[in-house]
């Protein structure tokens, strides 16, 4: 579904991505991991449409996408959360799923402006759909509540279900365990499950070592931006050199 072909990114003289090739496949959860520092974040900043490649290509379903902008690549069906939480805070829970829908909507300004049936008749099928959005994640008690206003993990889970909103394909998951609980943790696993069931790719940096080695179909570890291995999970818990990138050492 996805593929990466010599992605290179610089700034200035620092290379922070250097000729990375990836394959993320259909229906799969694929991990990328490394230390900190070692290029995760900016390789998906990458794949989004925050930064163009230096060098390389990004293919997602057969085109090519380097250098388009995020909300194109949104459209294509491209969605990713942050490592710091990114919704709009003072909007409802509801309405924060409603604008993961955006791209998908009919309605134009002139249409919008005048009210017209077919966007009322919109707007409330879009509300319904949110809210079942919403229950699929067991956020549905908080649906007119500020988003600011939810516990975290459930500020977590509604980026993430944002994200579903938009019909997409593919899903970049960036720290998405970040600060959350055990118990959290655990629902969070059961919750991938589904996500994958709905036919939707996923794509994930995390750095709890537990959770990616549980649920990972497969894993690409960075060090210093380039690729150091990838492989299935008990490949990658032997790997030599992964194991010396995160203990310096047996």
């Amino acid at each position: 579904m996805l593929e990466a072909k010599g992605v290179t990114i610089r700034f200035g003289g620092l290379t922070a991505v250097d000729h990375v090739d990836m394959v993320v496949r259909d229906h799969k959860i694929t991990g990328l991991i490394g230390p900190n520092g070692a290029g995760k974040t900016t390789f998906f900043n990458c794949i989004s449409g925050v930064y163009k490649p230096n060098e390389g290509s990004v293919i997602f379903d057969g085109k090519h996408i380097e250098g388009k902008k995020p909300y194109q690549i949104c459209d294509a069906g491209i969605s990713r959360t942050y490592q710091v939480i990114n919704l709009f805070w003072n909007m409802t829970a509801i309405e924060n799923v409603m604008v993961g829908m955006h791209p998908r909507l009919k309605s134009t300004f002139l249409t919008d402006l005048f009210k017209t049936p077919a966007v009322r008749a919109e707007e409330r099928a879009a509300r319904e759909k949110a809210y079942e959005w919403l229950k699929f994640v067991g956020l549905e008690k908080y649906a007119n509540e500020p988003a600011g206003a939810l516990p975290y993990g459930g500020q977590r889970l509604l980026e993430i279900v944002r994200g579903l909103a938009s019909d997409a394909k593919i899903l970049l998951l960036d720290e998405p365990v970040a600060g959350m609980n055990t118990k959290e943790k655990a629902e969070f696993d059961g919750l991938l499950q589904e996500i994958l069931k709905k036919g939707v790719t996923i794509l994930m940096v995390e750095h709890d070592m537990e959770l990616v080695m549980g649920i990972c179909d497969y894993l690409y570890v960075l060090e210093y931006g380039k690729l150091l291995a990838e492989g299935v999970p008990d490949e990658i818990q032997k790997h030599p050199e992964v194991i010396r990138a995160y203990l310096g050492g047996e």
